[in-house]
């Protein structure tokens, strides 16, 4: 939604008054009125995978007949099968790059269903596209590899930190060293090489740390299945979910960011741990060195290694850790680093497409040009 949002706004400050935007969504109350938008609901479409699947592939071309559109952009990985000038469409589900185990599979089916199938949504009519973008390099890798796509579209996301901001570099010795990893308890995550890395400090008789954990232990098969396993393991705190304001707090007053996660688009913690100045312990993964960036207080371990983690950890909190200096590679072309600089790339030379015969059917005036958001 946030994705949407962003876009919709873009459009606005973008395109000219010509420029006549469609929204699909299935519930239009949950979004402002943006200028030159209209909103067409479909409340059915969030029912089950079957309804999403009968309007992009069915209803979805009734409707772009009607409309006539100049560019169809889908921002949510499906290409849906529609006539239109030109298409376009957002990819920013990561799983069937993850190599699922059976263990995975069992901890997590929503993970494995995606996995095995939803490569195949991705690449039905994948071709229609003009435009395939993506939010990363390596992402842009994997779609040319297993599409055969020529051309993929970074588009870095623009980051919204809401109200956290920068906090001054920590002075006192005397109190706990706090780590904090704020992620949802899903298989990706990597959750338990935190656990085995406290494991192991534990062992070794290593005090003076807390790491907090957003997640209660009780959400799923996942999250019992490591309140089970590592219960005697001292160290670790379970927050539960924050809301943004909490989020907000819990940066204030924490000391580095542990981000083991073996799976990511983007990585959004990275980003708010980065506009607070505070150390970062990250997967030594391509998804966090692009998210990284520019940083100087930043360490990258192997997110299969406990021993790895946990020694850095040990480092850190004794005052010994030394941290590495990185600089952003920018990505090759076609590359943009904002949701404005994308819209112009979208409908960049569309003129010179061959227009589509007869007009919209709109309830509102014709405009020259008409534009879907799905």
């Amino acid at each position: 939604m946030t994705v949407l949002r962003e876009c919709l706004r873009a459009t606005s400050q973008v395109l000219s008054e010509n420029w006549r935007v469609i929204a699909l969504v299935h519930d239009k109350h949950l979004f402002e009125a943006t200028a030159g938008v209209t909103f067409i609901e479909f409340p059915s479409a969030k029912r089950s995978w079957l309804l999403r699947l009968y309007y992009e592939w069915f209803q979805f071309n009734s409707l772009s007949q009607r409309l006539k559109p100049d560019l169809w952009l889908s921002l949510h990985d499906i290409t849906p099968r529609v006539t239109a000038r030109r298409q376009a469409v957002y990819c920013h589900n990561p799983a069937p790059f993850f190599t699922v185990s059976l263990r995975a599979a069992l901890l997590d089916p929503k993970l494995y269903l995606f996995n095995k199938f939803y490569k195949h949504l991705y690449a039905s009519g994948i071709s229609r596209n003009r435009h395939v973008i993506v939010q990363q390099s390596w992402l842009r890798h994997e779609f040319q590899q297993s599409f055969g796509l020529d051309e993929v579209v970074v588009a870095y996301p623009e980051m919204k930190t809401g109200n956290i901001s920068p906090v001054p570099e920590r002075t006192i010795t005397t109190r706990n060293k706090v780590f904090f990893y704020p992620a949802l308890p899903r298989v990706p995550k990597n959750l338990e090489i935190i656990f085995e890395a406290v494991r192991l400090l534990n062992s070794q008789g290593v005090d003076g740390f807390e790491v907090r954990l957003t997640i209660d232990g009780n959400e799923n098969r996942y999250a019992r299945m490591l309140l089970k396993q590592y219960s005697a393991v001292t160290g670790i705190v379970f927050t539960g979910r924050q809301n943004q304001s909490q989020m907000a707090a819990q940066y204030k007053n924490v000391d580095c960011l542990l981000f083991p996660s073996r799976l990511e688009t983007w990585g959004l913690p990275i980003s708010e741990a980065k506009t607070c100045g505070l150390p970062l312990l990250v997967a030594d993964l391509p998804y966090a060195h692009e998210t990284v960036g520019t940083y100087d207080r930043v360490r990258f371990f192997n997110p299969l290694a406990a021993g790895e983690l946990a020694a850095m950890m040990k480092g850190f909190i004794d005052g010994q850790l030394n941290f590495e200096s990185v600089r952003e590679c920018t990505p090759e072309q076609p590359f943009v680093d904002s949701w404005p600089g994308l819209i112009r790339l979208l409908v960049k030379d569309l003129d010179s497409v061959e227009p589509l015969n007869g007009s919209a059917d709109v309830s509102d005036p014709p405009q020259v040009f008409n534009r879907i958001v799905s």
